[in-house]
């Protein structure tokens, strides 16, 4: 699953599902521009179902979309990579121009299911596990944007060895935003599906520094204890197979693709006994950290051209942020769908129709020799 820096929404009201309806909308949607954040409350609690346990008797056998092929499930996973001395794992199909593919919080590569196979026939598509999540290893280590950043520039290199599309939902089109920044020579276009970020708010820095002596002083001492302590909770909540079912079926505005695939490909890596510590670390030390780095300061330094998939249905992260990256950054092209904050898992036809028809624009269909 994926967030916007969390993947899966707690259930609100107001949200109507629109059935089956998928059609595309208009480039430009009129709204009220509002703020283009979340709270930290909002995203502890759709962080829970992330590091959830797996659920006793899925089976795997839900049958796919009608006419879409789907990404075979193993739950041995796909194939490995060695970055830092941590295991990786990652997804590769296709032959031509290389597509990478990277899930938000609490996902992995399989969340991509029905977007590899189709993007494969034209594309060399990578998907890849960030560390910390689906298959990758759960290390303990410090958690920062900058650390997946790291991973993605890095697998740039070693792995996919030439120019490529960056392809991110909620925390993934982050580090897709991020890692083109830092590797620009290589990144031919990016592409975000329901982004997390934020854009800057000149009036929190004074506010910090107002606040700085007192989290010092007081707050700090007593900050893990409490933390660790409400965490936990949340993660001994998290286990539960109702919590998850109904937390699942919230952040997609139509639930059909709500399957046991999905379920287990969330609940399979929480098995991992440093599962409930990786978790702790990433709500504590790095959700809790994400104004550190804005998006106006990572679009500054964007020089490729980005394609906005936007869900605009989506309860948490609305079609009002994406306005604001296409007035920040002109070189924007835009597309609004009726789903959620998952719109390449909910309506994954309509997404493979609008990469398909972006990156012949920016990326040939041949294979290019390796750098």
């Amino acid at each position: 699953m994926s967030s916007s820096w969390a993947v899966l929404p707690s259930a609100r009201t107001g949200f109507v599902n629109p059935g089956r309806q998928r059609s595309l909308l208009p480039s430009r949607v009129h709204e009220k521009r509002g703020r283009c954040h979340l709270g930290r409350r909002s995203f502890t609690f759709r962080g829970i179902v992330a590091s959830g346990v797996t659920m006793a008797g899925s089976s795997l056998l839900t049958e796919p979309v009608k006419g879409a092929d789907r990404l075979p499930f193993k739950p041995e996973g796909y194939n490995y990579w060695t970055w830092r001395g941590r295991k990786i794992h990652y997804v590769v199909q296709g032959e031509g121009f290389p597509v990478v593919l990277i899930h938000g919080f609490g996902a992995s590569a399989y969340h991509w299911r029905y977007n590899i196979p189709e993007l494969a026939k034209s594309y060399k598509v990578y998907a890849l596990d960030l560390l910390g999540f689906g298959w990758s290893e759960k290390a303990l280590v410090e958690y920062d944007a900058m650390i997946w950043k790291d991973q993605v520039v890095d697998f740039l290199k070693e792995i996919v060895r030439g120019p490529a599309v960056l392809v991110g939902n909620s925390l993934g089109g982050f580090t897709a935003l991020v890692s083109a920044g830092e590797l620009s020579e290589q990144v031919a276009g990016v592409v975000l599906l329901n982004s997390a970020g934020q854009f800057g708010d000149p009036s929190a820095k004074a506010k910090n520094s107002e606040e700085s002596l007192l989290q010092k002083v007081v707050v700090k001492p007593l900050k893990e204890i409490f933390q660790r302590i409400f965490l936990g909770f949340l993660f001994w909540q998290a286990k539960q197979p109702a919590r998850i079912q109904s937390v699942l079926k919230s952040v997609y505005i139509d639930s059909s693709n709500v399957d046991d695939y999905l379920v287990e490909s969330i609940t399979m890596p929480a098995a991992d006994p440093n599962a409930g510590e990786v978790y702790y670390r990433l709500m504590s030390r790095f959700m809790m950290n994400q104004t550190r780095y804005t998006l106006d300061s990572i679009l500054s330094k964007l020089s490729c051209p980005l394609l906005l998939i936007w869900g605009d249905l989506d309860p948490w992260v609305g079609p009002a942020k994406a306005i604001r990256i296409k007035e920040f950054y002109p070189n924007t092209s835009l597309v609004n769908l009726q789903a959620g904050h998952c719109p390449h898992d909910e309506v994954p036809e309509l997404v493979n129709e609008a990469l398909l028809n972006w990156l012949p624009t920016i990326a040939p269909k041949t294979s290019l020799p390796e750098l």
